[in-house]
């Protein structure tokens, strides 16, 4: 039975409904609604059924794999074993409703709400500044928020576990973490140390007040639905669903479900939905009968014996956790050993969500080779029992299982009961290793399972057992190396045989699926390196590899995992200011509370219109090809297609500025580009119909991926941007030294937490459309629009409310999903809505640009550089988009914080068939800052000086002038390096890690600190103008209507902070409702991070038309209040309607002279981080970051805080996590978050404190501020430079130059490889041109 939370239901009576089978019925129920599902379908899943038929959008749809923690609700359920109640956080996004019998369902909705009571999970995440563009926060809501059920006061620990499973793009998590650790019973033991580090500035110690927040209360919380308590005693009977194509079988007995596994053999068992979910949406399998065996009693039963634990096969992976946890506490050490091994693996295997959805029978039979489990179980001696019509058998977990030998083979016939895991035995060691991208929450690029069993008291080996996962296409086992060992000693020439050995059992080709082949196969001596190394510390002996215990001892030290200690310092507002001027306050972004309840409403969130159709698009699969034909029959038989649309349907133009065609034509350029759309009455019938459309292609040469191919055949957009200051060549002769290089940038995809989602609404009259979407740009979603359609731009008017994450990826994209919606709405005459689903948004849209980067630097013997010669080359991808832009701006920031006297820079944006990268938050600075950054690391090297010296000694003082020759005082730049010094402690830290590494061989850390120049804006100052439009209601309320569009920035919250001070009146009098074409023409885009600045000036003066139209009636009544004077006004017939407008920045660029004044002023910063790096795996974890950043007089330090930290957190990933990957065809293989890796809340440093700099003006922007949007996003790099100085480290240890190519981002995989030992040596070189590689690297 099913409760669902109903947002508009009270507090602890919130909503709740009861499913129940009658007569084939899932009948739901809730007080005072019933809801009858008749043939219930069983491949809906509760993220629809919420959304869709219960009109709660509060649970959001990001990923639909389970990956992103968007959809997190809490499930309750009574086990069948214990009865108990428990509650458990799971990802709607993978629950099929036929799943749900006799459990309840809790949403955001059904725990509190704006208009009753807030619960205190949803006020503490929005009054922490937790909540920015608010998609992700009602997932974060329910993943606490069940934490909370469970566990009502919480360790640190237990709550970033809780997390784990949440992804957010905005934050940076510290102030999700800063809000909820006021749950956490270490709160008071762990506050944060509050330091005035700047005495002669007063400064705000905190950004919000946890003594305000609403106390948590459980004796208020829902209770469990009694009817489903009764249901209890009810005779338990087979549940049957009969969907449009599946069935569902849900058993009630062990006997009816090997009746039904008879019956149906090739039927999948469905527990948590975890592995067939995302097979048949994702890979297309289809299943037409599905059975789920979670009323089973007997799979869900955990006994102990004498000889191990016997677990059932339904029992989940947090149960299986937990009772690990509490065996290991109470069994002797010896017989724990398996033990500690699994919940090694556990912790970091998924999400918490995940853990609790996912069996651990389900984890064992899917065979997955990036199974965390399965090795480590396979060395454990764990055995299957087994159950059919036919009785019952035992078989081990071992090789011959995975390899599916007869009689290790499970039958179709056959039912995983439960898992026998022996006690490991006293002569036994046993270990478990993982390797992956991320620390938590991402699947194994290679792991491990080994252990060893000696002789009674010697070191000679009598068995050992090697499982590898992540090499084949299922675990695999080191059968000659675990035969060849036996009876060996446990010393060096058995490690070294070990090592030859394994890499004879593991067989990966060259073109391996998943790449990176070398460093996998190093991944697997490395991992038995570290065995070898805590066996020998278990049996007491002496490793003679290095000098001393300690230089070995570190490979074996895992990273210790702190709780999170953050500072954040900003100026205090003037104590002479009025209270209710909230300018320089951390006011909370409007939309907060909203957001956390689920109030908050986005495009897809909007009711569905009558009559309203779904499109969804059919891409090519080519990268460069002629379309021969397109064949939609089979398509149009689907159940509920409408129509296709192809170019032939734009009755208006099939061409979109910078985006080439809307619909192909004659051929594609890139794999992912849209050929035609289909139209259905559900988006599950539309996707379907896509897989049944046929196309037949010409294959067309050449196909250029790379920047080296468009290099090759002149491949190129025009035009080529170049600047050039002083006289290199004279530079170059005065030298010392000259040094040339080259480094490769990888993309980044955006990964918004709101895909591209569109609603058209055709008016019905003289061609008037609505275009509700989620785009940065109104404006040009209606010019692009009106040429497709071919009618006036007067008759698009485009909406937003608010966007749910865009960092520059929703500029021009959402212009061609628009466009198609509306061609679609054009033709049918209906309603028609496009919500793109995550790989296809990442596949369509692309992201940042990958860059190569080529210099020449003549420097002096001290470090000083006089002249360098830099070229770019950026990957556009197949269309212009915004290429050439990003060039401009990528060239005016390439000196960062550096004065070059002699500078020739370039850039070239080099045509491919890959689809258009375009803007992303930094706009080709972070690429090219990267570059400069990398030319003062080499030089440094050269001159045998620390970085930071090299770069101290190069940066601007002064009165200073750009390379475009656009002067400005850099003693701001000064300030903020010398405060970052100091508050880091930097030199104190680099020698203590100095010391460090010199102790430790095999663990390394590394510092760096990384200086910051940034401009806002654009170089075209048409971008920068702006309008507002100003309402005051006769009652004395405001509606504001502006161009920007809010995104999580907070542009609406400053810009009601605005308007409260120049009106003089409380901001809860203030509203802005939605960005439209149809109140405020002709906007520019938000991006360029000037929002605040171009926007804030334009409603300023509106506002201040509006006071000065009201001063008369003020004077004549002083003591009145607002009211009375806004009322009197409109007696007196004075318009209480003003416009604002902003002409924007004046700043050009002449390309001729290569001089200009391409930003209207600079931001100035510096970032310290420090990491610790396992040079044996190539992991890393981040220990702390220190930034200073010039912000000028915040409007807002609660919301500009969070953009820093986001920022930076947003750099973090792009270099050093986040990598995108191609085959050799141009097919995306990174789709999804399961693929594709941003920061989760486990990777941000321990320690991350953020400082504004005290006492700085900026005359050229509202009230003294700074638009700080994209500034720290580079900053990312210091933990890039931090990892490659561990690296330095590590190479001069051995013996090796520094003088090395890290390319970004610095992946586990490239870092490991540059740690260059006696391991990686081993691995044989594979000659390039002899195998087709797995992927190519699109930044080469």
């Amino acid at each position: 039975m099913l409760s669902v939370g109903i947002g508009h239901h009270i507090r602890c009576s919130a909503e709740r409904a009861v499913a129940e089978q009658e007569d084939g019925n899932l009948v739901l129920r809730s007080q005072d609604l019933k809801i009858v599902e008749k043939n219930a379908d069983p491949e809906v899943m509760l993220l629809t059924y919420l959304r869709k038929k219960l009109h709660l959008t509060g649970t959001k749809y990001s990923c639909g794999g389970g990956g992103c923690g968007a959809c997190t609700v809490m499930v309750s359920i009574i086990h069948p074993i214990t009865k108990k109640i428990i509650h458990y956080p799971a990802t709607a996004c993978l629950l099929p409703i036929c799943s749900l019998h006799e459990a309840a369902v809790t949403t955001t909705e059904g725990i509190g709400n704006s208009s009753t009571r807030l619960h205190p999970v949803q006020e503490r995440i929005a009054k922490a500044h937790g909540s920015q563009c608010g998609f992700c926060t009602p997932g974060m809501v329910m993943s606490m928020y069940t934490l909370l059920r469970n566990h009502p006061e919480p360790s640190m620990g237990q709550i970033m576990d809780s997390l784990s499973g949440n992804l957010c793009r905005c934050t940076g998590y510290r102030p999700i973490l800063d809000g909820y650790e006021t749950f956490s019973k270490d709160c008071c033991r762990n506050k944060r140390t509050e330091v005035n580090m700047l005495p002669d500035v007063k400064m705000s110690p905190k950004l919000f007040n946890k003594e305000d927040f609403i106390p948590l209360d459980i004796t208020q919380e829902l209770i469990f639905p009694p009817d489903l308590m009764l249901s209890l005693a009810n005779p338990r009977k087979m549940k049957v669903f009969h969907g449009e194509q599946v069935t569902w079988f849900s058993p009630s007995t062990l006997k009816e479900l090997l009746e039904l596994k008879a019956k149906y053999p090739k039927a999948p068992l469905v527990a948590g939905n975890t592995y067939v979910g995302p097979k048949m949406k994702l890979n297309g399998i289809f299943h037409p009968v599905l059975i789920s065996p979670v009323r089973i009693q007997e799979l869900h039963t955990i006994t102990s014996s004498d000889l191990g634990i016997s677990v059932g096969a339904a029992v989940n992976l947090a149960q299986f956790k937990d009772f690990l946890f509490k065996s290991a506490n109470k069994l002797p050490d010896y017989q724990t050993k398996t033990f500690h091994a699994i919940l090694h693996q556990l912790s970091s295997l998924a999400g918490e969500q995940i853990r609790n959805m996912a069996s651990l029978g389900g984890h064992i039979i899917s065979k997955l080779s990036i199974s965390d489990l399965n090795p480590v179980l396979a060395v454990a001696g764990a055995k299957l029992n087994l159950a059919s019509k036919g009785g019952t058998r035992h078989i081990l977990l071992n090789d011959s299982f995975f390899t599916d030998q007869s009689a290790s083979a499970i039958k179709e016939n056959e039912v995983l009961l439960s898992v026998f895991l022996p006690y490991s035995l006293k002569d036994e060691c046993v270990a478990a290793f993982k390797q992956a991208l991320r620390e938590k929450n991402a699947y194994a690029i290679v792991n491990a399972g080994m252990k060893v069993r000696f002789t009674e008291s010697t070191d000679i080996i009598q068995k050992i057992d090697i499982f590898y996962g992540g090499i084949g296409s299922t675990t695999i086992y080191a059968k000659s190396t675990s035969k060849a060992l036996i009876g060996r000693h446990w010393d060096e020439d058995m490690l070294n045989d070990a090592f030859q050995q394994i890499l004879g059992d593991v067989s990966l080709p060259p073109s391996a699926p998943g790449g990176m082949v070398k460093y996998r196969k190093t991944l697997t001596i490395s991992f038995f390196f570290k065995f070898y190394l805590q066996v020998l510390q278990s049996l007491r002996k002496p490793c003679h590899f290095f000098t001393g215990a300690s230089e070995y001892l570190s490979a074996i030290r895992n990273f210790e995992t702190e709780i999170p200690k953050t500072l954040q310092m900003f100026q205090e507002v003037d104590p002479e200011q009025p209270a209710q001027d909230p300018i320089g306050r951390p006011i909370v972004h409007q939309s907060g509370i909203k957001q956390a309840t689920g109030e908050a409403v986005y495009v897809d969130d909007m009711p569905p219109m009558d009559q309203e159709l779904f499109i969804a698009f059919v891409t090519s699969s080519r990268a460069h090809a002629k379309i021969v034909s397109i064949d939609a029959e089979e398509a149009l038989e689907i159940p509920g297609v409408v129509d296709v649309i192809t170019a032939g349907d734009v009755p208006g133009t099939n061409e979109i500025q910078g985006q080439n065609h809307l619909f192909a034509e004659e051929t594609v350029e890139c794999v992912g580009q849209i050929i035609c759309g289909i139209v259905a009455d559900t988006p599950d019938h539309a996707r379907r119909a896509v897989a049944k459309v046929k196309i037949n292609y010409e294959d067309l040469e050449p196909v250029i991926l790379t920047i080296e191919d468009a290099i090759k055949y002149n491949s190129y957009f025009l035009p080529d941007r170049k600047i050039q200051h002083g006289n290199a060549e004279e530079g170059f002769k005065r030298a010392d030294q000259i040094l040339q290089g080259e480094i490769h940038v990888g993309g980044q995809e955006h990964f918004y937490l709101e895909t591209n989602t569109v609603l058209a609404v055709p008016k019905g009259e003289e061609n008037e459309f609505d275009i509700y979407l989620s785009t940065q740009d109104i404006t040009s979603a209606q010019f692009a629009v009106a040429s497709v359609l071919g009618v006036p731009s007067n008759r698009i008017m485009t909406h937003v409310k608010r966007v749910g994450g865009a960092f520059g990826g929703k500029i021009t994209k959402p212009v061609i999903f628009a466009c198609a919606s509306a061609v679609a709405a054009q033709k049918t005459k209906l309603p028609v809505r496009c919500v793109l689903e995550r790989g296809e948004d990442m596949l369509i849209t692309a992201g940042r640009h990958p860059f190569f980067g080529k210099y020449k630097v003549g420097f002096m013997n001290d470090g000083r550089i006089v002249a360098a010669d830099i070229t770019f080359y950026s990957n556009a991808g197949c269309t212009p988009d915004e290429s050439i832009l990003v060039l401009v701006v990528a060239l005016v920031k390439t000196d960062n914080a550096y004065s070059f006297p002699n500078l020739i820079c370039r850039a070239v944006a080099c045509k491919t068939n890959l689809p258009s990268n375009t803007a992303f938050r930094g706009f080709g600075f972070p690429q090219t800052g990267l570059v400069t950054e990398t030319i003062m690391d080499a030089v440094a090297a050269k001159c045998g000086l620390p970085p930071y010296k090299v770069r101290e000694q190069n940066m601007y003082k002064g009165i200073a002038k750009t390379h475009y020759n656009q002067e400005f005082d850099a003693t701001n730049l000064m300030r903020c390096w010398v405060e970052c010094m100091q508050k880091s402690s930097y030199c104190d830290r680099r020698a203590a890690i100095q010391d460090f590494n010199k102790q430790n061989y095999w663990k390394k850390k590394g510092i760096s600190i990384i200086p910051l120049k940034f401009t806002v804006g654009f170089v075209e100052k048409s971008y920068h103008q702006a309008a507002a439009l100003v309402h005051i209601y006769r009652d004395g309320h405001v509606l504001i209507s502006h161009g920007g569009v809010e995104m999580g920035q907070g542009l609406h919250t400053k810009m009601m902070q605005v308007a409260s001070r120049e009106l003089k009146i409380p901001m809860s009098y203030i509203y802005i409702c939605e960005t439209t074409t149809s109140s405020v023409p002709n906007s520019i885009a938000s991006a360029g991070s000037i929002g605040t600045d171009v926007y804030g000036i334009a409603v300023k003066n509106a506002c201040e038309t509006l006071c000065k139209r009201l001063e008369p009636i003020i004077l004549q009544n002083p003591c009145g209040t607002w009211e009375e004077w806004v009322l009197r006004a409109f007696m007196d017939r004075i318009s209480l309607s003003a416009t604002g407008f902003y002409r924007g920045y004046d700043t050009y660029m002449d390309w001729e002279t290569g001089e200009g004044h391409a930003g209207p002023y600079y931001i100035f910063g510096t970032a310290c981080s420090e990491i610790e790096l396992d040079c044996l795996t190539g992991g890393h974890k981040n220990l702390r970051t220190d930034i200073v950043l010039d912000a000028g007089e915040s409007i807002n330090p609660g919301i500009d805080i969070g953009q820093v930290e986001g920022a930076f957190t947003q750099g973090l990933g792009l270099f050093t996590l986040e990598e995108l990957h191609y085959s050799p065809e141009g097919v995306l293989y990174t789709r999804g978050p399961d693929k594709y890796m941003i920061p989760a809340v486990t990777d941000v440093p321990i320690k991350f404190n953020i400082s504004f700099l005290a006492a700085s003006k900026n005359p050229y922007a509202i009230y003294s501020s700074k638009g700080l949007g994209e500034t720290a996003l580079f900053l990312g790099c210091s933990v890039y430079f931090a990892i490659k100085e561990a690296i330095d480290s590590a190479r001069e240890e051995r013996g090796l130059s520094k003088d090395f190519t890290l390319n970004s981002p610095a992946v586990p995989e490239k870092v490991r490889m540059a740690c260059v030992d006696h391991l990686t040596n081993m691995i044989p070189k594979d000659n390039p041109g002899t195998y087709t590689p797995w992927s190519v690297d699109v930044s080469k």
